[in-house]
């Protein structure tokens, strides 16, 4: 690796940049938080390693699609549809909550707590 630099005063400064990281969403930061806290051999392991951020990223990934995939699941299980949207849109929406939270917790156990 060559390494250039820049003059800035009287010293020279090497031209580094850092590397691009991939963006975290919520599962990804909840997930850090665990590995921080509860598996602290672990994270500093990837930490430095420099495979932390990508791993989060991919399990962010995963848990966001695994939400999606069950929130479908349980509303056809539960009969919640558009004709219900239209003829009661205040209990859709109280149900649709509640199977999105009953849904992200099992995501959650599942994919960020272990």
């Amino acid at each position: 690796m060559e390494v250039t630099y820049r003059t800035e005063g009287d010293y020279l400064l090497p031209n580094l940049t850092a590397p691009e990281t991939p963006r975290v969403g919520k599962y990804g930061m909840l997930q850090r938080e665990y590995l921080r806290k509860n598996r602290n051999g672990l994270y500093t392991g990837m930490l430095l390693s420099g495979k932390l951020e990508m791993h989060l990223a991919e399990v962010d990934r995963q848990t966001a699609e695994m939400v999606e995939r069950l929130t479908a699941r349980m509303a056809k299980a539960e009969g919640v549809t558009e004709e219900l949207k239209a003829a009661d849109q205040m209990r859709w929406v109280g149900l649709m909550n509640n199977i999105r939270a009953s849904a992200e917790e099992a995501a959650l156990r599942e994919s960020v707590y272990t």
